[in-house]
């Protein structure tokens, strides 16, 4: 089966695997969903990530974080850019996500960074999606 959104899926499957309080999760590796687990590691919303060699694609495990209450530190994952439509920012029209309280994940000519990274190293790219 083909799948046109593969960075959809990731989402999908760390938003679902959250709400049903598993440790981990498995996804189809890539290097860019490997990059944005990297991310999501630096910022502090998952607890680690590893990538599995199978002699195919590969396997991305992501290893959830949870608060002291059993609630999933990813409130909100929202995909923002798509194959049917890309959205890109310039340096200068980068804000922050919810007041800084989220963040934004770009792909830039300088790799998979966060929209203050990005606003640092006076870089614009795709959205690729948002988290609160």
């Amino acid at each position: 089966m083909s799948m046109n959104d593969p960075m959809a899926d990731m989402l999908t499957r760390v938003r679902n695997a959250g709400r049903a309080k598993f440790n981990s999760v498995d996804i189809p590796g890539s290097k860019m969903k490997t990059e944005v687990a990297r991310v999501l590691k630096n910022e502090g919303y998952i607890r680690n990530y590893k990538f599995i060699r199978d002699g195919k694609q590969g396997i991305l495990r992501v290893y959830l974080k949870y608060s002291p209450e059993h609630g999933h530190v990813i409130c909100r994952l929202k995909r923002v850019s798509k194959p049917s439509r890309r959205v890109y920012l310039g340096s200068k029209d980068i804000k922050p996500h919810l007041g800084g309280t989220g963040i934004a994940i770009l792909s830039t000519s300088k790799g998979i960074l966060t929209d203050k990274q990005a606003k640092r190293e006076n870089v614009g790219g795709e959205v690729l999606c948002k988290i609160w």
